[in-house]
């Protein structure tokens, strides 16, 4: 049975907003991975791993596991609390 995880991804570096964080991701776990041994990289026989499917909501991609019979496991995201600064807070004591 194929197993596949769901989560939103985080952003990356060069992201300052967070408009790309709003889709849901399924993406297949690697069966086999073993160690490349001339190079030392992780390498896999399994063609599933490089498939990302993309979901606008957490349900639509839990339906679609569903349907197609694979093994899946929700990873919920952090709530963030983001506190709003002016500048002159950096001056005023506190």
């Amino acid at each position: 049975m194929k197993k596949a995880k769901i989560y939103i991804p985080t952003k990356t570096a060069m992201q300052s907003g967070r408009g790309k964080l709003k889709k849901w991701v399924l993406k297949f776990e690697t069966k086999d991975p073993s160690i490349n041994p001339l190079m030392g990289w992780e390498t896999s026989s399994d063609t599933l791993e490089e498939v990302i499917l993309k979901f606008p909501t957490k349900e639509k991609a839990v339906d679609y596991a569903k349907k197609n019979n694979i093994m899946y496991k929700v990873i919920e995201p952090k709530k963030k609390e983001f506190v709003i600064k002016s500048y002159a807070d950096n001056f005023l004591k506190s």
